[in-house]
């Protein structure tokens, strides 16, 4: 899971195994293969990079530099 801000300011953790996809439109929006769709705060860049270091960990028990942890 990473941890992702709502527009409301809420934190909350997802399971990056259920994202289908991220988009910018302006908002980052983010579509779960179940088709729910979440708006969060954090740029799309920012998704992916999150998501990067969750499976690089998962492959290989590291982590990538990035401003916010993932889960263990």
């Amino acid at each position: 899971m990473i941890k992702l801000t709502k527009l409301n300011g809420r934190p909350f953790a997802l399971n990056v195994w259920l994202i289908e996809q991220v988009e910018e439109t302006p908002d980052t929006m983010i579509t779960l293969n179940n088709g729910k769709k979440v708006l969060v705060k954090e740029r799309m860049e920012e998704v992916v990079l999150y998501c990067k270091e969750f499976f690089a960990h998962m492959h290989h028990g590291t982590h990538l530099e990035g401003k916010k942890d993932v889960s263990q």
